[in-house]
């Protein structure tokens, strides 16, 4: 069974994405995903969602 972890980055560049990317797989997590938040007027993200799996311990 696979346990899910969400992590809210709210500033959203290169340096963030991969300080809770380093972060997160040390820590026996496993990268899934990201999914952004676009701002209507503007191209950047105004958010993003890093979710991450690791198998679930009885």
């Amino acid at each position: 069974m696979l346990k899910y972890k969400v992590v809210e980055v709210n500033t959203v560049t290169e340096d963030a994405l991969e300080e809770v990317l380093n972060e997160w797989t040390e820590a026996g997590w496993r990268f899934d995903t990201i999914q952004f938040a676009m701002r209507e007027s503007s191209k950047r993200p105004a958010m993003a969602f890093v979710m991450f799996t690791r198998e679930k311990k009885d």
